[in-house]
Order: C-alpha cells, then sequence, then structure tokens
C-alpha cells in the first residue's frame, strides 16, 4: 500500500493544530485515529511529516535456481525432497524447496511401479 501523500499529511496536521481533536480530524479526512495520532507524534519526535523509507524485504533463497530445479525434477521425478536439496547448491529447509517447487507449478511424484519398503497386508 502506498503512503499518503504529503498534501494529505499537511493538511491533517493543520487541521489537528487548530482543532486537537483525532476523531473529528480522521473523520473529516476518511483516515484513522490512530494514523493522525502517529503522524502528529511523528511530527512531535522527528520534525517530520513525511513517510518512512520503505522497508525491502529478503529475496528468495532459491531466485535464480529455477531452471536448474526444473530440470532435475524433469531429470528425476520420483527424487526427494532432500536429494534434491542435496542437488542444488543451496541449504534452504525443505518446506522453502517444497514452496519454490509449488510455485513454479511442478510435481514431484513417486513411481508406483516401485517396491514399497514395508510390506503389504496380506489378506486371509
Amino acid at each position: 500500500m502506498a503512503p499518503y501523500s504529503m498534501d494529505l499529511r499537511e493538511r491533517v496536521v493543520r487541521t489537528w493544530d487548530t482543532s486537537g481533536d483525532a476523531e473529528e480530524v480522521a473523520a473529516t479526512f476518511a483516515v484513522s485515529r490512530a494514523w493522525v495520532h502517529r503522524l502528529v507524534q511523528r511530527r512531535r519526535e522527528t520534525g517530520s511529516i513525511a513517510p518512512r523509507q520503505q522497508t525491502k524485504f529478503r529475496s528468495r533463497v532459491l531466485a535464480g535456481q529455477e531452471a536448474r530445479l526444473a530440470a532435475l525434477i524433469a531429470a528425476r521425478p520420483d527424487a526427494t525432497l532432500a536429494e534434491l536439496r542435496e542437488a542444488l547448491p543451496t541449504t534452504a529447509a525443505l518446506s522453502t524447496l517444497w514452496l519454490e517447487i509449488d510455485r513454479l507449478g511442478l510435481t514431484v511424484r513417486k513411481h508406483r511401479t516401485r517396491r514399497r519398503t514395508t510390506p503389504t497386508r496380506r489378506r486371509r
């Protein structure tokens, strides 16, 4: 969400200075009462009503490795997530790897013809 414009901020602060009632100011400009209080507090503490700098979030751990991951899955669709993680040069968690596979729209399937590790139940 984009920050409120400087024009709106200046009008809100001017109205606050004349009335001092946050609820009235909030209703006039269709903003929240808490935002009015935060704006006035920011002006009191920093002397500025400008919006703060937007924070940059971390980039994805597997960014740039999508093509390699897709090639690994195409070559071995029955590989486990742990095997895929070992094949990639990464220390990402298995859940992160799974989310990236899901984001790419790929599936990891086991072969049905493979032998089970535990014996199947026998009917009597």
